[in-house]
Parts: C-alpha cells; sequence; structure tokens
C-alpha cells in the first residue's frame, strides 16, 4: 500500500510540473485577440504591404509605455522590422478597419535587457491595435522586396572576382614587365 501511495504521489508530482511548465510556456507563445473586425474585409494584409495603424502599448499591469493616439498613424511596412517583432507579427492577416489585441511575449519584445527605463528587461506587453488603412505592395516594390537582395547577393561575388582577376593581371603584367627590362639590360652587356 505504502509504495502504491509514493507512486500515485511520483505521478502526481511529475502530473503537476508538467502542468505548470506548459502554463509558463504558454507565456511564449504570441496571442492575438480580434476585438473589432468590419463587415467586408477584402484585403487582408501580407509580408511586405504597408499599414498605418494607432496603438497603444501597455506592461502587463496596464502601465501605458507608448501610444500614437495623440499624433499621427503609425507607418508600419510589414517584414521590414520597423516595429517589435511581436507585433509586426500579429499585423499578418489583418485588414482596414480591424482592432486587435495582441499579447507578446519578452521574447519578441525587448527581450531580457529591456529598453529602460521604461520597459524592465524580460517583461511582456500587450498592444491594442487600429488598423487604419492597408496598401498593397505594387508589383515593382515586390520585385524590389524580393529580387533586388537576391540580385545584389549574385553580384558581390561576381564583382569580388572581376576586382580579384584586374589585381591579378596586373600583378602579372608588372612582373612581365621587369622580366622584359633586365632581359634588355642583360643584352646591352
Amino acid at each position: 500500500m505504502k509504495l502504491l501511495s509514493s507512486r500515485a504521489l511520483l505521478l502526481l508530482a511529475a502530473l503537476t510540473c508538467g502542468l505548470a511548465l506548459a502554463a509558463e510556456e504558454g507565456t511564449e507563445e504570441l496571442h492575438v485577440d480580434t476585438l473589432v473586425k468590419p463587415e467586408t474585409c477584402d484585403v487582408l494584409s501580407v509580408m511586405g504591404d504597408t499599414l498605418q495603424i494607432h496603438y497603444t502599448g501597455k506592461l502587463m499591469d496596464g502601465k501605458v509605455i507608448d501610444t500614437s493616439l495623440s499624433r499621427d498613424p503609425l507607418v508600419v511596412e510589414l517584414g521590414k522590422r520597423t516595429v517589435i517583432t511581436g507585433l509586426e507579427q500579429s499585423l499578418v492577416g489583418v485588414c482596414a478597419g480591424q482592432k486587435i489585441k495582441a499579447t507578446i511575449p519578452a521574447h519578441l519584445a525587448y527581450g531580457k535587457k529591456g529598453y529602460p527605463p521604461t520597459i524592465p528587461g524580460d517583461a511582456a506587453l500587450e498592444f491594442e491595435v487600429e488598423v487604419i488603412s492597408v496598401s498593397q505592395q505594387t508589383p515593382w516594390q515586390k520585385m524590389v522586396n524580393d529580387v533586388f537582395p537576391v540580385v545584389c547577393l549574385a553580384l558581390v561575388p561576381t564583382l569580388l572576382g572581376l576586382v580579384g582577376l584586374y589585381l591579378y593581371k596586373k600583378a602579372n603584367a608588372q612582373k612581365q614587365g621587369k622580366k622584359k627590362a633586365k632581359d634588355k639590360k642583360s643584352k646591352k652587356k
């Protein structure tokens, strides 16, 4: 009987630790709740789109850290990292007129260091966001955002190779010139 109760106690302890870890991991994920969604939502935002938003950012205790309500809307181009990662991720798949509440874990916000003195280290944040407008990227913007970086990456090794070839030929030409000058001196003797 004693052995059975200690096994049950051990199983109960393991289960409790597992639940505690699962609850802790839950705070490590981005949670987005839709507060208001317009009746028609024709265009959903995707990476590369430009959004105009109003936001209010708070610590989890409710202390406001920043708001755009007294200013012009913030312009966010998704994929350009102009806002914290968690906020950018929460803005993918929204439409104009939509209001969301995003609970952002520390690692998707300001991390271990925080943003002193306003935001302490390891602070989860909560943002209420109203999407004013969504502007889809034009085909030209899409090409610049998608193709241009790849082309640049291809050009760098090509340019380095051309510079190397130029320097190699120049170095060999100087050796040839010195060799010819040496041959002329030896013929004069």
